[in-house]
């Protein structure tokens, strides 16, 4: 059964910039549960280091310990962590339909974090932020095909799946609404926008650091 409170904080090992380490921290605040937050210095190399692959063989943030349950529980992966966070602490099941058709809709939607959002919105603003080597015009092509049939997919709706908001809502908001920051404007998908607006006025909303948007 879903807990609805842990009696200690759940640690994230976080770096500020990172979209998926934000939508870790954007749900943990929207299920209002208590976090210690470990910063991890990825440019001298913190998460390559033995103490750290340890919890993450890939060398990647985010990952949470969570000390609560009987058998303490270390997780990797962003989008796995959401599902963890909803299973186990989100009393109402709200955030993670249990009924069959919504729970594979959320799980489309985290497909697509990990795959279209990822190579596009997310690698373009990598790019653009930390000058990276990489086919930029690629990246932003990749995120404005997503963004044109999320756009569609959010007419006449006000989340992803459902009358309310899910963890598909959760994965997808972090790079899209920093799309900007990799030189994708978001003015052509009103719907998008709106969307953007409604998460960001959810009870206990938490944003992430604006960076430059380049010229």
């Amino acid at each position: 059964m879903p807990v609805a409170q842990p009696a200690r904080p759940i640690r994230l090992y976080d770096f500020e910039l990172s979209g998926h380490c934000h939508r870790v921290r954007l749900f943990l605040s929207l299920l209002g549960l208590p976090v210690e937050r470990i910063a991890v210095d990825l440019a001298a190399g913190a998460a390559k280091r033995p103490e750290f692959l340890a919890r993450n063989p890939f060398g990647q943030v985010p990952v949470i310990e969570d000390p609560n349950p009987e058998e303490p529980v270390v997780l990797a992966d962003s989008n796995a962590i959401l599902v963890y966070l909803a299973g186990r602490y989100d009393a109402d099941g709200r955030w993670l339909p249990h009924e069959p058709l919504a729970a594979a809709q959320v799980q489309r939607w985290l497909s697509v974090a990990a795959g279209q959002l990822n190579y596009g919105a997310a690698r373009a603003r990598v790019l653009c932020l930390f000058k990276r080597p990489g086919d930029l015009a690629w990246a932003q092509e990749i995120a404005r095909g997503l963004f044109q049939v999320l756009d569609g997919e959010l007419a006449g709706r006000s989340f992803l799946v459902g009358d309310g908001p899910t963890i598909a809502d959760v994965a997808l908001y972090s790079y899209t609404a920093h799309a900007p920051e990799g030189g994708v404007s978001l003015e052509p998908f009103a719907n998008v926008r709106a969307w953007l607006a409604r998460i960001e006025a959810l009870p206990g909303f938490v944003a992430m650091q604006r960076m430059p948007v380049p010229a």
